[in-house]
């Protein structure tokens, strides 16, 4: 276990090996069955994210942080164009790379919200960050595993693309736990959480088909929403 605990990032370098590892079995799977086959394991996916969203978002104690968490966060989101610069990047990647395949934009954007999305990720970046041995985030890739074999499956290749953008975020936040973590009370936490739930609603309302949604821009509101409960709430 200490030797683990030496390896710097291990936790974060296992779960953006398990969403690879997963997402390639996945894809595997996509490659061998027909298309019309996958449909209702892509609605099913988008039924569980969007279930699961809820759920996450009936954990508010203070339901005008999180609305007001995320009309701010997505008129900052929108100035910045956040979903808009991502997309481009992605777009020019499957360009350069016309074997990426059709889905690959929508399977690498959806992924990354729903691993980023949620407390696991930053508790856990955060318990590794402070020395403790990675059990939050060794849980969690076992669990974006399961969830990379399903995305991988429906929308390919992109899936597994998403791994670089969940090393980087979950590194940097256990690299900055020492500085972060004060701010991270438990409220913050769980409004933070709250926020991110009604986000990660609107990822499974996207796969489903129903509406689309530029929720990059909503990203900064996962701040605000710390930012607000320790300035009115606390």
């Amino acid at each position: 276990m200490k030797f683990l605990q030496s390896i710097p990032l291990f936790g974060s370098i296992v779960n953006g090996l398990a969403i690879i590892v997963c997402g390639f079995i996945g894809y595997t799977l996509r490659k061998r069955v027909r298309e019309d086959v996958m449909e209702l394991p892509k609605q099913c996916l988008g039924l569980f994210s969007a279930i699961i969203g809820i759920g996450m978002a009936l954990k508010t104690q203070n339901m005008l942080v999180v609305v007001f968490s995320l009309c701010a966060g997505s008129i900052i989101g929108g100035l910045l164009d956040i979903d808009g610069r991502v997309e481009r990047m992605v777009e020019h990647l499957q360009a350069r790379h016309s074997g990426l395949g059709s889905n690959f934009t929508q399977g690498l954007m959806s992924a990354m919200l729903i691993f980023c999305i949620g407390s696991m990720a930053v508790l856990g970046a955060f318990e590794e960050g402070l020395g403790g041995y990675p059990t939050l985030l060794l849980t969690k890739s076992m669990m974006d595993g399961l969830i990379s074999v399903a995305l991988a499956a429906t929308f390919g290749v992109g899936v597994m693309f998403s791994s670089i953008p969940v090393f980087l975020y979950q590194g940097s936040l256990t690299l900055a736990a020492r500085f972060v973590q004060p701010y991270m009370t438990e409220a913050a936490t769980i409004e933070m959480t709250a926020t991110g739930g009604v986000m990660l609603f609107g990822v499974g309302l996207s796969i489903l088909g129903l509406v689309k949604m530029k929720l990059m821009n909503a990203l900064p509101g996962l701040v605000i929403a710390v930012v607000l409960v320790r300035l009115f709430v606390e």
